[in-house]
């Protein structure tokens, strides 16, 4: 009986050592990053698509800015700040990668209730 339970233990711990994420590290760089100019341009590209969006140009519309201030004061931004707003942009992304964490966490939590019953000596039936 013993067995039984410390066996069901070691698959559930394997389960869930293999489902956390691999991590790598790696040296980052001492010198200042360079941008490119057609990094700049992607990155003005991605703020002017975020700035055609009706919520986001409605909301600037209310909170009193002009489309001519905007565009002023985008160009008063240098490389490294243009980029950091841009990416900023592309981390506020709607449903990036939600479903598949929610998913995998329900059938992880389905797994564990079914592996409890099932080690209580309880029988799970599904009947119309």
């Amino acid at each position: 009986m013993a067995k039984k339970y410390v066996t069901w233990y070691l698959v559930l711990s394997m389960m869930i050592l293999g489902v956390a994420p691999r991590v790598e590290a790696a040296f980052s760089p001492s010198e200042t990053l360079k941008f490119t100019g057609m990094a700049c341009a992607a990155d003005i590209e991605t703020i002017r698509a975020a700035l055609e969006n009706k919520i986001v140009s409605q909301r600037l519309k209310d909170l009193g800015f002009s489309s001519e201030e905007i565009a002023s004061r985008l160009s008063q931004l240098d490389d490294r700040q243009l980029h950091d707003t841009a990416k900023k942009i592309d981390d506020l992304r709607v449903g990036k990668d939600a479903g598949v964490g929610v998913l995998i966490a329900v059938l992880i939590i389905v797994l564990i209730v079914v592996l409890v019953l099932q080690m209580s000596g309880r029988r799970i039936r599904v009947t119309r």
